[in-house]
């Protein structure tokens, strides 16, 4: 920036002003400094003259020498100065020209503050300013001003003063700079204006409380669907805030209008017919207040102001928006409004549990009226799929998969289906018989896996599983051998209802397994009596299952290399119990052993839960730091896919106690293993991935084709019942009493290779004279 001449300061125009407004303040500064005046530098004078004289040999010295003391400033200079600069901030008061340079006037202050005037300077200026604004309150009390009128002419006083204030300000930079700097009891120039503001109008308490009304009725009008000028209301609250009044005297008075206002709109809402309508609304209201908030409210007002909409719109109401219609939500599967009832209920603390009472109520009645329906006990079982389809589709994707509502649907499930106690298990059963002999022509494994998936989630509601026997059995016997039941007590409750259901002769294997339980326990105290006796060395405690064989899922053996101690601990048992049971035999099972490991890492010491075969991996860690995937399999002699599987659940699960080298998720050839020194876990028992409960595709066979020959073994036990009764029976009334007494489906020509497996064995024969009659053979 230039220096400019001081001769120029008479043509100072309006236009002038509004430039120096822009101009860069520092820029200004700098040009200040440039500016040289008698005030502020001493000027250096010259005492004496050099005298040179041709021819001469000596020559005087030039002495250059500072002013010891200021000049004396000029009589009547400080009040001179004044009056200038008076004139200048009237001026811009009353928005007319300035008749000095901007540059000389704040050259004025800066000289004025040199000689320590700048308290003096700071209470003229400071009067001038509040002589001015006193002034301005008389516009705001003439007569009646129109509510939005007030509001513009408080809005055009507030917008002059700041631009005056800048104005002001910019001349008077360095008196800011300076004293008030220095004196921190003083408040900066900008501050000192917003404060004589705020005592002298907004403070004055019918100019204050017309404009917090007037901002208000635009807000509501705007409410209400009017335009309004959403611009003075952003100025307008600015204002306040800068004034430091808006949370006193705005806010809180704010915030009570809009309770008054959506409790009146929450009223009228709920006299909406239908609860879509109701939901976006709502929604749109949220919106529309956020949007508020964005445009002109604070942001620290956001939180009360959606606090108050929800409660007003929402938790005053939420059963009676439950009740316009959130079952024929569910009835049509209106998954997205479904989602919008989740998300605004789960804005207000009672929402979820609200709409949870309601969600538990409906899938009891709807479940109800399938199960206890007789009409539709042909389609029960595909209904009662279709239902639990549709209730998991609309948690995941309208709630979230809340936990809440999934352990509430189990309930209720469990609940419903229940009502019938014998006929649901029954149609269970035949839609099972009919699914798996289809399934394996109609569909793939894949497919008549996850069919079975479902099917099993039905079964665990149900009490009475008579045709899941075989899967059932399968399931408990992992549960009593791996410790995985939730209680035994449950386990026998289940076992005592299939007992009621079924017979004696359905539940007598799975009675067979617990009374196997409850002998092995008695066997292991006596064992540990025998090794206390024995003395037998070492720091292994061994649980040992014995299992009848006929009771029991078949296992396929797998030869393993157990450690020396364990295999020790192995001949000492089978020395124990064959010295007690002498002429049977001991097959082990080492797929469902489990063992409980002691384990020392840098971060402590931990208790692994782990399989046998994750055990053998493990203790191999004892005698080496690393180990390559084919000396594990050497030593540990486990199958390749099992050693695989294992050695993924210990390096690649959730529970890392290995390292695997390289990282990759699936174990290959040439992998290597370490031990995990680094591994920490929050809890000290830790279940690694119990590997032995994951079912593999030749499990799942077995327990399928299982499921068929049990049919055949009732079917068999069926007709030799109904013929030993009977003693001779048709053809045609057989059949009739097969289907009566048989609780799974069966197809006429699998009853006839039955009855005539039956023949064959000579359990009955055929009439000579009428080959549709048969004999029962005693």
């Amino acid at each position: 920036m230039a220096e400019e001449d001081s001769s120029s300061s008479s043509s100072s125009t309006s236009q002038e002003q509004e430039q120096f407004t822009n101009r860069n303040l520092i820029l200004f500064s700098l040009a200040a400094e440039h500016h040289t005046d008698a005030f502020t530098k001493t000027p250096m004078i010259l005492s004496s003259f050099a005298s040179i004289k041709p021819n001469t040999s000596s020559v005087k010295k030039l002495v250059i020498k500072n002013f010891k003391d200021k000049t004396l400033m000029l009589e009547n200079y400080t009040e001179e100065t004044w009056q200038k600069l008076k004139e200048a901030v009237q001026a811009i008061q009353n928005n007319t020209s300035i008749e000095y340079s901007l540059e000389e006037l704040y050259q004025s202050v800066e000289n004025l503050c040199s000689y320590n005037l700048s308290v003096n300077l700071y209470e003229r200026l400071k009067q001038l300013c509040e002589d001015h604004i006193k002034a301005q309150i008389h516009q705001f009390r003439e007569g009646f001003l129109d509510g939005d009128i007030f509001l513009k002419k408080m809005d055009t006083c507030w917008q002059n003063h700041g631009r005056q204030m800048i104005l002001i300000r910019n001349i008077f930079l360095f008196l800011d700079r300076t004293y008030v700097f220095q004196v921190s009891v003083s408040s900066s120039i900008w501050d000192m204006g917003l404060e004589l503001f705020k005592l002298h109008i907004i403070c004055d308490q019918k100019v204050q409380s017309k404009t917090i009304d007037g901002i208000l009725l635009l807000i509501e009008k705007e409410r209400n669907g009017e335009m309004v000028d959403c611009c003075l209301i952003q100025r307008l609250l600015a204002m306040l805030y800068d004034l430091q009044i808006y949370e006193e005297f705005f806010e809180n008075k704010f915030l009570e209008e809009t309770s008054r206002f959506y409790a009146a709109e929450g009223r009228k809402l709920m006299q909406k017919s239908e609860i879509p309508g109701c939901l976006y609304h709502i929604k749109k209201l949220l919106e529309e207040e956020v949007d508020r908030v964005k445009t002109y409210l604070r942001l620290n007002t956001q939180k009360l102001l959606i606090e108050i909409v929800e409660k007003e719109l929402l938790d005053e109401h939420l059963s009676a928006i439950i009740q316009k219609g959130f079952s024929c939500l569910l009835d049509e599967n209106r998954t997205e409004d479904l989602s919008l009832l989740y998300q605004l209920f789960s804005r207000v603390k009672c929402g979820v549990q609200v709409l949870l009472q309601h969600w538990i109520d409906y899938i009891k009645e709807f479940g109800s009226s399938i199960v206890t329906n007789p009409i539709k006990d042909k389609t029960m079982v595909q209904e009662l799929l279709d239902f639990k389809d549709k209730i998991d589709f609309i948690i995941e994707t309208s709630f979230l998969k809340n936990e809440k509502f999934i352990v509430a649907m189990n309930e209720a499930f469990e609940t419903f289906i229940n009502k019938r106690p014998n006929k649901p298990a029954e149609l269970l059963a035949k839609y099972v018989d009919s699914k798996l002999r289809a399934g394996n022509k109609e569909a793939t494994d894949e497919e008549l896996e996850e069919l079975l998936d479902k099917i099993m989630i039905l079964f665990r509601f149900i009490y009475g599983k008579d045709i899941f026997e075989a899967f059932y059995k399968k399931d408990l016997a992992k549960r009593l051998l791996l410790g995985k039941s939730a209680s035994i007590d449950a386990e026998k409750s289940m076992l005592f209802k299939l007992k009621q259901d079924c017979g004696m002769a359905f539940t007598s294997k799975l009675q067979g397994m617990f009374k196997d339980m409850e002998l092995s326990k008695d066997i292991m105290i006596q064992l540990k009596q025998y090794m206390q006796n024995q003395n037998v060395p070492g720091n292994i405690e061994l649980t040992v299952n014995i299992l009848t064989t006929s009771f029991w899922p078949t296992y396929v053996p797998k030869e393993i290399q157990l450690p020396p101690e364990m295999e020790r601990l192995k001949e000492n048992f089978k020395n124990f119990y064959l010295s007690k049971h002498r002429g049977r035999k001991l097959q082990w099972q080492s797929t469902l052993g489990h063992c409980v490991l002691r384990a020392e890492f840098k971060k402590g010491r931990k208790e692994l839960q782990v399989s046998l075969f994750q055990t053998l991996v493990l203790l191999m860690f004892n005698e080496g730091d690393q180990f390559s995937l084919e000396e594990i399999k050497m030593t540990t002699a486990l199958e390749d896919r099992e050693l695989r599987r294992t050695l993924q659940s210990l390096a690649c699960g959730r529970a890392k106690v290995l390292i695997k080298n390289p990282k990759g998720r699936d174990v290959e050839d040439g992998d290597k293993f370490l031990c995990n020194e680094e591994f920490k876990h929050k809890c000290f028992k830790i279940k690694i991935n119990q590997i032995q409960m994951k079912e593999t595709i030749e499990e799942q066979t077995i327990t399928t084709e299982r499921v068929f020959q049990d049919r055949q073994y009732q079917i068999d036990a069926a007709i030799v019942r109904i013929m030993k009764i009977r003693k001779t029976l048709s053809h045609n009334v057989l059949l009739s009493e097969l289907y009566n007494q048989l609780k799974f489906t069966v197809k006429p020509s699998d009853l006839k290779k039955r009855i005539e497996s039956l023949i064959d064995r000579d359990y009955m024969e055929r009439d000579k004279e009428n080959p549709n009659q048969y004999k029962y053979i005693a």
